[in-house]
């Protein structure tokens, strides 16, 4: 159990490394100070999960540092029943010129285990990384999915009753990921505590059994992980003027020669009418273009790209087959509609303007992820895969399907249920009916 009342933090900013100095040798004040997290408080009881949503900066990763013993708290209360350990900043207690064996051996008696467990569980750690030879290299030389894959190994085999997880466990790959979450699952039947940080709130839904959103380091929300999500969709709908205006910026970035340009771009979804929409539910993007001079053939074309930088889906309005001209000084607005039939997680959208459909030759303006946006749950039936499909199914008799020798028939057909409908037997009842028919011949003679 994890019991948290009235949780403070806050943190010196200095503009300069020399203003500590200054203000240990002047006693005076040169530093800011900023309010990280404000009379936080919460429970987590035994084999349930908490799931901790924000935007950055809203104070998630201040609260896990605390909780885990890398930060103390400047206020407030914590209790915890047993062994607390965490997945955190990807490499946190690692040596990086140390093999993957040593980590082993001292990173786990960081976080508490004693030189006889680790002996014990080495090999079982070792087996759950999937590290291989890899696992006598040093940590330098390993990749971030590699880094996660030991530092969980190594956490989930300390037998903690409280487990934290960042969202350092989103850059493993797909099949680690899953054997992770089967993990965590088990740890929660056996009636371990989880705090579980993410901004996937598909899995937030699907595994956490309550959750809270922190907004500016306060808590601003907390009920079920449907009400928080909620919660959280509204805050990062409502930009402020500040955010607005760094929005604006970043729309004038992008490359090309400057003989149009996008001045402004907004997706949503129909029915949620914000950037946070449901797999299947219908989006639009619009794009409003400006050009500089006289062009008789503008191409506008967008793609999608998951998380991973890899293509989703792409298309351009010369391949829609909507030519468009526009006059020097011209705006006007381009507007996809399309549903959002891929599986959940974020994405990005890039765009670009160029003649024709080929962007290499003449580009007019190009600007990699342009927009953001998320797919949290799915409309309808669940998939696999990265996209829906809609695929229609039916089934159809091939050939004939032998029947058990003991029941005296070499064979039989299977019919469908309009030919049975219709009178047709199948091979055993017309041999029935025969052999019905020789007994009653065989009695009448008898007779």
């Amino acid at each position: 159990m994890i019991e948290v009342t009235n949780l403070q933090k806050r943190f010196k900013l200095y503009d300069k490394p020399s203003d500590r100095l200054k203000e240990i040798a002047f006693r005076r004040s040169y530093h800011r100070s900023f309010q990280a997290l404000k009379d936080i408080s919460f429970q987590v009881a035994a084999g349930e999960t908490l799931g901790i949503l924000g935007k950055n900066g809203a104070g998630k990763s201040t609260l896990l540092k605390i909780l885990t013993g890398v930060l103390l708290a400047d206020q407030g209360d914590i209790h915890i029943d047993g062994k607390i350990t965490g997945l955190l900043e990807l490499g946190t207690g690692f040596d990086q010129d140390l093999t993957g064996l040593q980590n082993i051996i001292g990173n786990g008696l960081l976080i508490g285990m004693t030189r006889e467990q680790v002996a014990e569980r080495q090999d079982a750690i070792i087996e759950f990384s999937e590290l291989g030879d890899f696992i006598y290299e040093p940590i330098r030389t390993y990749s971030s999915g590699m880094v996660m894959r030991l530092a969980f190994s190594i956490a989930i085999h300390a037998d903690p009753r409280c487990f934290v997880v960042d969202e350092a466990l989103s850059v493993g790959d797909g099949h680690f990921q899953q054997k992770c979450m089967r993990r965590i699952k088990q740890f929660r039947q056996s009636g371990g505590s989880i705090i579980f940080v993410s901004h996937d709130l598909n899995a937030v839904k699907m595994l956490c059994d309550r959750a809270l959103v922190l907004d500016q380091g306060m808590m601003v929300a907390e009920g079920s992980p449907e009400h928080a999500v909620n919660q959280y969709n509204r805050i990062m709908s409502e930009l402020d003027d500040k955010e607005l205006k760094m929005r604006e910026h970043a729309q004038e970035e992008g490359f090309g020669n400057g003989s149009a340009k996008i001045i402004d771009s907004r997706i949503w979804g129909e029915d949620s009418d914000s950037e946070v929409v449901s797999a299947g539910e219908y989006t639009q993007l619009y794009f409003d273009i400006q050009a500089s001079c006289k062009l008789d053939d503008v191409s506008i074309g967008m793609m999608i790209r998951d998380r991973f930088g890899q293509d989703i889906f792409g298309t351009n309005s010369h391949l829609l087959e909507q030519p468009l001209s526009m006059e020097a000084g011209q705006v006007c607005r381009a507007s996809f509609r399309l549903p959002m039939d891929i599986a959940p997680g974020k994405y990005t959208v890039t765009a670009a303007l160029h003649s024709d459909e080929n962007h290499i030759e003449n580009c007019y303006y190009w600007r990699d992820n342009l927009l953001r946006f998320e797919v949290a749950g799915i409309r309808g039936r669940s998939f696999s895969g990265v996209c829906r499909l809609q695929p229609d199914l039916e089934f159809s008799s091939l050939q004939d399907v032998p029947v058990n020798e003991n029941e005296g028939d070499a064979s039989g057909m299977i019919l469908d249920k309009k030919a049975s409908d219709k009178g047709v037997l199948n091979k055993k009842s017309l041999d029935k009916k025969t052999a019905d028919k020789k007994n009653l011949e065989s009695e009448k003679q008898r007779a």
